[in-house]
């Protein structure tokens, strides 16, 4: 019997041939928001006889695509328990940039993929997942920013919801062709290399081991066209032994540890100097100064975000004792006891990718009052930490 070419036709330039030993992996380049993708890559997989189609998703992004309800399970008690607000919030803000140029392009973000699921399945072809877990990926990114330019990227992916700028239909045409969201990501790698790192180049690494590992010897890969020419280069290097780094969330070094509890120390002890030096009234006071420097902005911020009175008693009593450790933030702990008092509804986790775009959407939605809750108390905490510092300071040598 006459063995099948693959692949049995030859393709555009969204489409590479690559080859690692005995594999062949035909490689599609897709834009995330477009219907002429989605079609390619039907197309592609019902003609030629794959053994595996690989896909540019982890579990929980599939999960999300394949069902849309599934913000009903969504756990928030356990996301602010794990300090996860800051990751969801970007995944958010992603989600809502695609939805709103999906929304122009009258397609739903991530349909090639999910496309390439329903096609492999309709023909009995095994799929496997190849992306980095989204967690460990954003999670990265942000450890490997510095604090300065963790501003920068939240503005920057910030503005990039809120940006209303019509598109004509030159401006169309270009992004149904375009991997828009790993353009934005290129963007910002521009101005912050080690965010690119995380977010580009070792998620290429991470799919390239994945995709030739794969079973099978003909592969068919789905991923977005910002990312072939990261995966053709690394399709023939041997990664596989940083897969484990790349894949964990580093921890916090010890220089920050060492930097996160030296100053509360250093706020204790100033007061403690103030109280042998100055006598112990002139402690008290320092110590009162520092509860309402670190709860007044915190409250301050909780009542800006409109949220509820027990959430801002909250932020008052917290901030003076969340800014004396690094292990909990004053946001996390508003956040939660938001989140008791005033719990989201099922439809608006379902509107949340809508509601984020509008400023009014940030107060009206209670899932995004969290967030701001969350932001702007942890803010208000920030400054008091500041201002209360640099007072007792000053009054440890007057």
């Amino acid at each position: 019997m006459t063995e099948i070419p693959f692949p049995r036709q030859n393709y555009n330039n969204d489409v590479e041939v690559l080859h690692h030993r005995d594999k062949t992996i035909l490689l599609v380049g897709t834009a995330h928001i477009s219907q002429e993708s989605a079609d390619l890559v039907e197309d592609i997989i019902e003609q030629e006889a794959a053994d595996v189609v690989c896909i540019e998703l982890d579990d929980k992004r599939f999960a999300a695509l394949s069902n849309p309800h599934q913000w009903e399970n969504l756990d928030l008690k356990q996301i602010i328990k794990k300090k996860q607000l800051s990751t969801l919030l970007v995944n958010l803000v992603l989600a809502s940039y695609q939805k709103k140029l999906g929304g122009k392009l009258g397609i739903q973000p991530g349909m090639e993929l999910l496309t390439a699921a329903k096609t492999a399945e309709k023909q009995k072809i095994p799929i496997e997942l190849c992306d980095r877990d989204v967690r460990v990926t954003l999670r990265r990114a942000w450890k490997a920013t510095s604090l300065f330019k963790k501003g920068y990227l939240m503005a920057t992916l910030l503005a990039s919801i809120f940006d209303d700028t019509e598109l004509d239909e030159e401006k169309l045409g270009e992004l149904r062709k375009k991997d828009v969201l790993s353009e934005m990501m290129n963007e910002i790698g521009e101005a912050l290399p080690a965010a690119k790192h995380a977010l580009i180049d070792e998620r290429d690494i991470f799919m390239a081991e994945k995709i030739k590992s794969a079973h099978g010897k003909n592969i068919i890969a789905i991923v977005g066209a910002g990312h072939m020419a990261g995966i053709t280069k690394m399709i023939n290097i041997d990664n596989s032994t940083i897969i484990e780094d790349i894949n964990t969330i580093p921890p916090v070094s010890k220089g920050w540890k060492i930097a996160g509890w030296s100053i509360p120390a250093a706020i204790i002890l100033s007061i403690v100097i103030i109280g042998f030096k100055q006598g112990a009234n002139e402690a008290g006071a320092n110590a009162l100064y520092w509860i309402l420097a670190n709860g007044i902005p915190s409250a301050i911020g909780a009542v800006f975000a409109l949220a509820h009175p027990a959430t801002v008693l909250s932020a008052f009593a917290a901030a003076p004792i969340t800014s004396l450790t690094p292990v909990i933030g004053a946001g996390y702990v508003c956040a939660f006891v938001q989140l008791m008092k005033r719990p989201p509804v099922v439809k608006e986790f379902e509107a949340v990718a809508t509601d984020i775009a509008t400023v009014k959407g940030w107060w009206n939605n209670k899932l995004l009052r969290i967030f701001l809750v969350f932001l702007l108390t942890g803010l208000g905490s920030v400054i008091g930490t500041w201002v209360g510092g640099y007072k007792i300071f000053t009054n440890v040598f007057a």
